[in-house]
């Protein structure tokens, strides 16, 4: 964890933010994956370790806005317990490395919060995303289980996107170190993306990289032929001559901080001509995307402007025609490109995903669009000194989407279909790098993975 000075201030921040009552930050618990003591990898909620940086289940914080004081709840180790897992720290030690005082017994909580509902004071809390964090909340609170989610507070969820939005020195230091590891987890799967391997083989050996710098991913891999499907967790796949890779996968460090890189390779490591031609055009709305980043401009307009390039290299190709602007104005370029631009990141791969998107990524200035591709935007906002976010420009040809198009005969004016029927069988490629927010502009974090077409030819033939 970070000095005790940091939690510190965040909590004496949020008070700064939530006008009064008390705000419940439940931890999570082990989840188990077929009975109770064999569990899935822990992982701690992520504003619970932003407040109280305890990463260990059975653990919760309540920070008092009214009294100025913080609480945390936990148990200490049985000797049962020690025999299994050896010892640990006891909760008022974890309580001084977070520069928490008062601490208590883990039930203890229930009474205190009993007592703030019935004095009438409010009790803040925000959205669970684990169905026994729901059960808790309502066994505090006394809100049916059903109705928890109804009950959430918007003034705290505003004020922790508020602090978590801007990352401090620290942090970066951390998403860098994730960066540097997912460096090498990217440079070794283009190395092995040669005809014959399968996707499973690549996959497992740079999850395996993660895990031997101590953590996991961040996120489960996504490596594949068919990087038409965006999100695509099969790996049964053999990788064949002609086709492109695409890897999406990061690290999460010891303190949670995740990076998230993806890179698009031809297998064998030679860019036949179409893939160079597809290829450059992703690689340039990237760059373009990227120089655009500073504080002050809306990532919608980024967006639309990656999506220009994208339309017009498209056009260059004969795959889309008419007028570029328009294009992208109604829509027509999401046929290719049907996500968005990028998302914030941080403790969480799609940070603070689990407040609500719109509430971290759109603001009463800019709302969220209901057109088809830009509704995918996570991150519309004006863009902010100390923002992190990736920044994932693609073209993808999604077969059942192209003929669900053409038989509607949409965007006739601006879409080549009998050109784009040749180009079925070609997958999808997207770039994606993590990028800071800065006074001056925006600057590239960690160790810069390969992504030009001599950068990666060179890599992989190697």
């Amino acid at each position: 964890m970070f000095e005790a000075r940091v939690y510190c201030e965040r909590r004496k921040r949020l008070r700064e933010e939530v006008k009064n009552g008390i705000v419940l930050l439940p931890g999570n618990e082990e989840s188990p994956m077929n009975y109770s003591s064999n569990t899935y990898h822990f992982r701690q909620d992520s504003s619970f370790l932003y407040f109280f940086g305890i990463d260990q289940p059975g653990m919760a914080g309540i920070i008092d806005i009214d009294r100025n004081e913080d609480l945390l709840f936990g148990n200490d180790t049985d000797l049962e317990s020690v025999i299994w897992m050896g010892p640990q720290p006891s909760v008022k030690e974890l309580g001084l490395m977070t520069g928490t005082e008062k601490t208590y017994p883990y039930q203890d909580i229930e009474k205190i919060v009993n007592d703030a509902a019935k004095k009438g004071r409010k009790i803040h809390f925000l959205p669970p995303y684990r169905a026994e964090n729901k059960i808790f909340l309502e066994k505090l609170t006394g809100i049916n289980y059903s109705e928890i989610n109804k009950k959430i507070s918007e003034e705290l969820i505003k004020a922790v996107v508020k602090l978590r939005s801007v990352k401090e020195l620290w942090e970066i230091k951390e998403i860098e170190k994730a960066v540097d590891v997912a460096h090498e987890m990217h440079t070794t799967a283009m190395k092995m993306a040669m005809p014959g391997t399968y996707e499973k083989e690549i996959a497992g050996r740079i999850e395996g990289i993660s895990l031997s710098h101590g953590t996991p991913v961040s996120f489960p891999v996504i490596l594949t032929i068919n990087g038409h499907i965006l999100h695509n967790h099969y790996h049964g796949n053999m990788l064949r001559e002609g086709r492109m890779m695409v890897t999406d996968a990061g690290h999460e460090t010891s303190l949670r901080y995740a990076s998230d890189i993806t890179r698009s390779v031809p297998v064998g490591g030679k860019f036949s001509q179409r893939q160079k031609d597809i290829y450059e055009i992703v690689l340039h709305s990237l760059i373009q995307a990227t120089e655009l980043t500073r504080p002050g401009i809306p990532n919608r307009d980024i967006h639309l402007e990656a999506a220009a390039v994208i339309a017009a290299g498209l056009k260059d190709l004969g795959l889309m025609k008419g007028d570029v602007r328009e294009a992208v104005n109604r829509g027509a370029h999401a046929l290719f490109f049907p996500h968005g631009l990028g998302h914030m990141m941080g403790l969480d791969v799609h940070d603070m995903e689990g407040l609500g998107e719109d509430y971290v990524g759109y603001d009463n200035e800019i709302k969220r669009s209901d057109t088809f591709g830009l509704k995918g935007l996570r991150l519309g906002r004006r863009l902010k000194e100390g923002f992190v976010l990736t920044i994932e420009p693609g073209i993808y040809f999604i077969p059942p989407l192209i003929d669900k198009w053409r038989s509607e005969k949409k965007f006739t004016d601006f879409i080549n279909y009998n050109k784009v029927e040749t180009y079925k069988d070609f997958g999808g490629i997207r770039i994606e790098d993590d990028v800071l927010v800065t006074a001056e502009g925006r600057r590239l974090l960690g160790r810069p993975v390969p992504k030009t077409v001599r950068e990666i030819e060179e890599t992989m033939a190697k």
